[in-house]
């Protein structure tokens, strides 16, 4: 009778796994387990709050590079993760994230490439912003948040100290390599990028030789309504 009961039931259902840049759980009732919460989904917030709106307000060629690079270091995150198969602390079980490897941390890797490689553009004056106190502070934004987003996976307890420092060194390595690659190599293909029939069409624009580009698009916005003004 068992038996027959048993081949009615229906099958087990697969292990569901959790996208884990998404999937972050704190202790209820920790004001400082959310906050690092909300500071460990920092990736997302650039990812689809700057570089997206980027693309579809100003094409410029190097933040496309940039984008480039951040989806590189993530891939190459996967690799070594896979190749490396170190688990997560013991507190993945609480997390629900024990079915990912944890060496290197993908949140680390990832804010601090992106720390290295904004700190870089800025004060070689690739951003387009002017020199001075601005260029200083642009260059200083991203490092409290790097470092509080590497705070914060250990915290949650989705990572152990050394996965995540193992992911800051690799994305610093990564993020200052990948610098030097668009800086010398394909900086020399901007201009027929620029001029490249999809270029043309999605209107990708190279600005990297101006040394101020919100004073440029300032002048340029305002000659632009006087001569509408005019007509």
């Amino acid at each position: 009778m068992s038996e027959a009961f048993e081949e009615m039931a229906p099958p087990m259902p697969p292990a569901l796994k959790a996208i884990t840049l998404t999937h972050v759980r704190y202790r209820r009732g920790d004001p400082l387990g959310l906050f690092l919460a909300w500071v460990s989904l920092v990736p997302v917030f650039i990812s689809f709050g700057g570089f997206v709106s980027h693309f579809l307000f100003r094409r410029e060629i190097q933040g496309l590079c940039f984008t480039l690079g951040l989806l590189i270091s993530q891939f190459l995150n996967e690799l070594v993760k896979s190749s490396v198969q170190q688990s997560r602390p013991e507190t993945c079980a609480l997390l629900e994230a024990c079915d990912s490897h944890g060496w290197p941390s993908s949140h680390s890797q990832y804010t601090f490439f992106f720390a290295i490689y904004l700190t870089l553009l800025s004060l070689k004056g690739s951003a387009g912003v002017p020199q001075g106190t601005s260029r200083f502070f642009l260059a200083a934004l991203p490092w409290p948040l790097a470092v509080l987003t590497m705070y914060s996976r250990v915290y949650l307890g989705y990572h152990t100290v050394a996965q995540v420092f193992a992911g800051a060194t690799l994305g610093l390595v990564l993020g200052a390599g990948w610098y030097w690659v668009v800086h010398t190599i394909l900086v020399e293909y901007f201009p027929a990028i620029e001029e490249s029939a999809i270029g043309k069409w999605l209107y990708i624009k190279d600005i990297s030789h101006l040394p101020n580009v919100l004073k440029f698009e300032y002048d340029n916005a305002r000659a632009a309504r006087k001569k509408v003004a005019t007509d």
